[in-house]
């Protein structure tokens, strides 16, 4: 074989050094999804058996797609390595004076490159950590669904995203020590003094921040629970760092400050044991004495019964309204989900009015009776 072709010279480099270049760049395209599986297993036998984890695939799936981009890096910067020109070239150049002595700071192409691969690689790197974390996390929240307690279902997610906050300010230390040469150490005292303009300027944010620890620590309510809110009523979703989520009972999403829910009083409907419900039957002004008095003892009687109540019903002639006679009825419904709550409501309500129809009662309805009197002598 005729070696004198591989060592000629285009544009600065040896045909060799181009094959090299293009050879590295096709076997990382041929072979980057294949070791960026067989990475992803080995990671897996070291992260799985901290985690008890069954299943392999849905770690794969997390991590496939950031480790083929960071074997991508490795493989294209050892490609571009193989090349000499114009990679050497100096694209700034600048004399400084220390001490009276001249040092002559030069960057170059390669250089530039170089820094530019070191920030995707740490880029990339901390991308592959934090898909282990979303993947540890999602183990935890599993095995929190499958324990009573709701604590756990709000905690790890909390954890993770403290977790992932922490990993990317560490990258960011990462990136100005290695990348820019920032002395890191001098910026961290730095936020010392820093940290008090700072912590002015985001006084509402470290307030709701510590709301969601003090949540945490007293546990008013947790993921799940429903609570009455001001005016809004609804079931917890999410506790973040800086804020709640609520659903509404009309399915809509509130934000809710932590501030605001630790300093507000709140009601979790979800610890109470009852449901208590109180309301008027208005009858007619002209039901008999005994027709009022058979019908609240038939709906006490009918109330007892039902399974879902708490056995303490009262139906009591109330009072005397402008346009009825009041019957108020009183009783808890021991039920909390409320689309239960609402259907036994729903169906006591038709008992009701089946009593009173049954007992030849009539319902009252806002009314009112007119008197004209006429002058004498111009009576129709």
């Amino acid at each position: 074989m005729n070696y004198s072709i591989l060592n000629q010279i285009f544009l600065g480099n040896s045909v060799k050094s181009y094959l090299l270049f293009a050879g590295i760049l096709i076997f990382g395209l041929l072979f980057k999804r294949i070791f960026s599986k067989l990475f992803s297993k080995l990671l897996f036998k070291v992260f799985g058996r901290f985690v008890n984890s069954e299943n392999p695939q849905l770690f794969i799936t997390l991590l496939i797609r950031p480790i083929e981009i960071l074997l991508m890096l490795v493989i294209v910067y050892m490609a571009i390595n193989q090349l000499s020109f114009p990679l050497n070239e100096s694209v700034f150049t600048r004399e400084t004076l220390v001490n009276n002595t001249k040092i002559l700071y030069q960057v170059t192409v390669i250089r530039v490159v170089d820094k530019v691969f070191i920030l995707l690689f740490i880029i990339s790197g901390f991308w592959v950590l934090l898909r282990i974390i979303d993947f540890i996390a999602i183990v935890f929240i599993y095995r929190a669904s499958l324990t009573v307690s709701k604590s756990d279902d709000q905690m790890v997610p909390f954890i993770k995203e403290l977790t992932k906050i922490i990993a990317i300010i560490f990258a960011v230390f990462v990136t100005m020590g290695s990348v820019f040469n920032m002395n890191v150490a001098t910026i961290i005292a730095g936020l010392g003094i820093g940290g008090i303009a700072i912590a002015l300027a985001a006084q509402d944010t470290l307030q709701n921040l510590l709301g969601s620890f003090t949540i945490f620590a007293d546990k008013p309510f947790v993921v799940g629970d429903t609570i009455r809110f001001d005016k809004y009523e609804g079931t917890i979703e999410k506790v973040g760092f800086r804020s709640t989520l609520l659903r509404t009972l009309d399915k809509t999403l509130v934000i809710i400050p932590n501030k605001k829910l630790v300093d507000t009083p709140l009601e979790n409907l979800s610890l109470q044991n009852l449901r208590r419900m109180k309301f008027n039957v208005a009858l007619k002004y002209n039901t008999k004495t005994t027709t009022m008095l058979k019908i609240s003892k038939e709906i006490e009687e009918y109330v007892n019964k039902h399974e879902a109540t708490s056995n303490d019903a009262l139906a009591t002639f109330d009072s005397f309204g402008d346009s009825a006679l009041n019957l108020q009825v009183l009783y808890f419904i021991e039920i909390l989900d409320y689309n239960k709550y609402m259907r036994i409501r729903q169906e006591v309500n038709y008992g009701i009015m089946e009593i009173v129809t049954r007992n030849g009662g009539e319902f009252a309805f806002p009314s009112q009776t007119v008197y004209h009197q006429y002058p004498v002598g111009k009576e129709l």
